[in-house]
């Protein structure tokens, strides 16, 4: 659960980024060499693994670390499973073609299933929709409504094989067990990037952006596990900059962000975040920096108590996700 952004009504225009806008080329110039000095200085690895997704923030880190390393020393890791998009393979080699790297698929599916992930989510899924089985599709969704007062309380979204979609209340427990069973496939895919890594005497690269990593939106020990995060002190609307600087396939540039890891289609906002990206950024921005709502407000689209109410939203989600950041506790 998280607090409910109070938006009356939609954003009303697109945002203005400009005081987002960098200048790409000096930025990954000065990424690629810390980048470097990080991995074949200071950790003596001979190079990035990392998972690809066909997303734009695990295509920019592949660009970031073949600009840093080379080509030849980057290693993809194209990790499909049963409720994967298709698209996220497909995308991830063009961009891997794109890129000149070497990738190896290695399809998850086998593994989760002996774990039992689609088994313990289902059973969970179940005491809620009883007829919950083959062919049914889900996923986990924050109310639409942003005008609601009070806490924004997640839902289960299913889909039968008729194609009919019910939304549905969970309690605490079936909430919390069909993330647990979720988050494995994360926990998985960073098993797998690790094995190569090992294996290479490689590094493994993690993917999330600046809103992501503030905001928790990782998996702990998960796809929140790395030896070096490229791109986390960049705002998603720079991390799309130097998409474009670099020259990344159209396709990847411009494909929304999503989740891929419910059955059903879903985008990060509709899991997550409380409003489009470039709104969040700009709200981040504003509230890391001092900037007075009254002024970010236009740029944003949205009124100074909208702008307020997602910086109540930022603050909460950051409270609620302090343990996924906290590193293990010694005791001695």
């Amino acid at each position: 659960m998280s607090q409910a952004v109070k938006l009356e009504r939609p954003v009303r225009r697109a945002p203005n980024l400009a005081r987002l806008q960098l200048d790409a080329g000096a930025e990954v110039a000065r990424v690629a060499a810390r980048l470097k000095d990080i991995v074949a200085g200071q950790q003596k690895r001979r190079g990035i693994v990392l998972g690809l997704s066909g997303g734009i923030d695990s295509s920019v880190t592949a660009a970031l670390a073949v600009a840093a390393l080379g080509a030849s020393r980057v290693l993809g890791v194209l990790m499909p499973e049963r409720d994967s998009d298709p698209e996220s393979l497909r995308l991830g080699q063009l961009l891997a073609g794109a890129l000149g790297i070497e990738t190896v698929i290695e399809d998850i599916g086998p593994s989760l299933d002996a774990a039992g992930c689609y088994r313990r989510r289902d059973d969970f899924i179940r005491r809620v929709v009883p007829a919950f089985g083959v062919g049914w599709g889900c996923k986990i969704v924050l109310p639409q409504d942003l005008g609601a007062p009070g806490m924004a309380v997640s839902y289960l979204v299913v889909q039968n094989p008729a194609g009919v979609q019910t939304r549905h209340r969970m309690t605490a427990d079936v909430y919390r067990g069909v993330i647990a069973a979720a988050n494995m496939k994360q926990r998985t895919r960073k098993q797998i990037e690790y094995f190569h890594a090992d294996r290479l005497g490689y590094a493994v690269a993690g993917t999330p952006n600046l809103l992501e990593y503030d905001q928790g939106f990782f998996v702990k020990n998960g796809d929140g596990a790395a030896d070096v995060k490229p791109i986390a002190h960049l705002y998603k609307s720079q991390v799309y900059q130097l998409a474009e600087h670099f020259g990344l396939p159209e396709e990847i540039r411009r494909r929304p962000p999503t989740t891929d890891t419910w059955s059903l289609p879903q985008s990060q906002e509709e899991f997550y975040f409380s409003a489009p990206y470039q709104v969040m950024d700009l709200c981040l921005f504003a509230l890391k920096n001092g900037v007075p709502a009254e002024e970010v407000a236009p740029e944003a689209g949205l009124t100074p108590d909208e702008v307020r109410a997602v910086w109540d939203d930022i603050q909460a989600k950051r409270k609620a996700t302090a343990y996924l950041h906290a590193a293990p506790v010694l005791l001695g």
